[in-house]
């Protein structure tokens, strides 16, 4: 009788076992249905990456959404700046010079008379351009030279540590003082060349940390194990995974390069009349703020407005390829 009792109590036992075992089968199969596959992969049941997670996160943040809205909006006032201001931004009448807003003139007019509306949706042209050519500079040279630096390390390692150093101690707004002040070129070449050639540090010095923490990971010494070359370790295993460090810092870095350019061209060594900036406006309408404080207003707002946009566009991006946000 005792031995019958012991095995009906674990017929019992082992039928509750099956039954729990079943119950958490086929929640597992509902979330997978629910999910598209099993955990870790997506839709199709392919393995999901670090970018299609972070590419569902920022889908999923408001932050991301209204940054890359007005982003959005500023590359295209960039690219077609005639489709909302018909006018044109150097036809100006002295006799309208510091009126008010107006019928088709909403912003009013400059101490020169020129219509503010127009030359801030035009000054957004050179203001894009400027960022978006100079981060993709500082990117390429700083990524380059960082990841070099860090994967085969020495010598050449030493030497660009130091020369990173040099650069650093240059007051940026000093170094443009005395660089753009013998150009005269009015294009937005020099403007470029010169965030150019004092941006690539910060980059370098982000891409070869990053490089020297993802050389040291298992999948890297599997792959040089098993013959794999200097370049296919750098370029295959190494780089993708170390990127995300660099975007994250060249999309905030976008923003400061333009408050870069609008500073230089406010001092008077960046962009130079008749080219349309943002800083040169502010600087022409800074004598009239008294009288016509709507030609420094629209402007300036114009600017830290696309300032703010990519600022918050790179905390976004940040927050989604932080593993450790997760």
């Amino acid at each position: 009788m005792p031995d019958q009792s012991f095995q009906s109590e674990g017929a019992i036992a082992g039928t509750g076992m099956g039954g729990a075992m079943d119950l958490a089968t086929s929640e597992a199969e509902t979330l997978e249905k629910t999910a598209g596959g099993p955990a870790g992969t997506g839709p199709a049941g392919r393995p999901r990456s670090l970018w299609s997670d972070a590419w569902r996160d920022l889908r999923r943040n408001p932050v991301f959404i209204v940054s890359g809205l007005i982003i959005l909006f500023l590359v295209f006032i960039s690219l077609w700046p005639s489709a909302i201001a018909s006018g044109s931004p150097l036809k100006c009448d002295l006799a309208k010079a510091q009126q008010g807003s107006g019928p088709g003139h909403p912003f009013g007019y400059d101490g020169q008379g020129c219509d503010v509306y127009t030359r801030t949706v035009y000054g957004a042209r050179t203001s894009v351009a400027v960022g978006v050519c100079a981060t993709l500079g500082v990117a390429i040279l700083g990524s380059v030279l960082g990841a070099l630096a860090g994967f085969f390390g020495g010598l050449g390692d030493s030497i660009l540590s130091r020369i990173t150093d040099v650069f650093f101690a240059i007051p940026v707004i000093l170094g443009g003082l005395v660089l753009l002040s013998v150009v005269t070129s009015n294009s937005v070449w020099p403007v470029i060349g010169f965030i150019v050639l004092l941006g690539w540090p910060q980059i370098s010095r982000i891409a070869r940390g990053a490089v020297i923490t993802a050389k040291q990971n298992d999948y890297v010494q599997a792959a040089r194990a098993l013959g794999a070359s200097n370049s296919r370790l750098l370029l295959r295993h190494i780089a993708p995974n170390a990127i995300a460090p660099v975007i994250v810092v060249a999309t905030i870095a976008l923003g400061t390069y333009i408050a870069l350019e609008a500073t230089l061209s406010y001092l008077g060594v960046g962009l130079k009349p008749p080219s349309v900036s943002w800083g040169i406006d502010i600087s022409a309408a800074s004598p009239y703020i008294r009288n016509a404080p709507h030609a420094l207003l629209w402007p300036s707002g114009a600017l830290a407005i696309t300032v703010l946009a990519f600022i918050m566009l790179g905390d976004a991006v940040r927050d989604a390829l932080d593993p450790r946000l997760r």
